[in-house]
């Protein structure tokens, strides 16, 4: 599975508009609303390094009151879960 973040800048007064036609949109896995220098983060996941292209470029790129994207293709997902076992070096809880 190939992640790549999505930073979107669209029109102040069609975010959510703009965040729910996104999300519906095939290839993209999530949206957040946040605060900070963009309005809108985007997950894309697609198999394929080829799709990344159709989903950001293709779809994203095209949604009417989306400004400007910036993306980021993730090389290495970590997460607590894995963060977990890594450190865990195979002793039992102490619950």
């Amino acid at each position: 599975m190939i992640t790549a973040i999505v930073m979107i800048d669209c029109a102040t007064d069609s975010i959510p508009e703009v965040a729910e036609t996104l999300a519906a949109l095939p290839g993209v896995s999530e949206v957040y609303s946040v605060a900070g220098h963009v309005d809108l983060i985007a997950m894309v996941r697609v198999r394929e390094f080829e799709q990344i292209a159709q989903v950001i470029a293709g779809r994203i790129s095209k949604v009417p009151g989306v400004l400007n994207t910036e993306s980021h293709i993730a090389f290495r997902a970590y997460s607590q879960h894995d963060l977990e076992e890594a450190f865990a070096i195979g002793l039992a809880s102490a619950d």
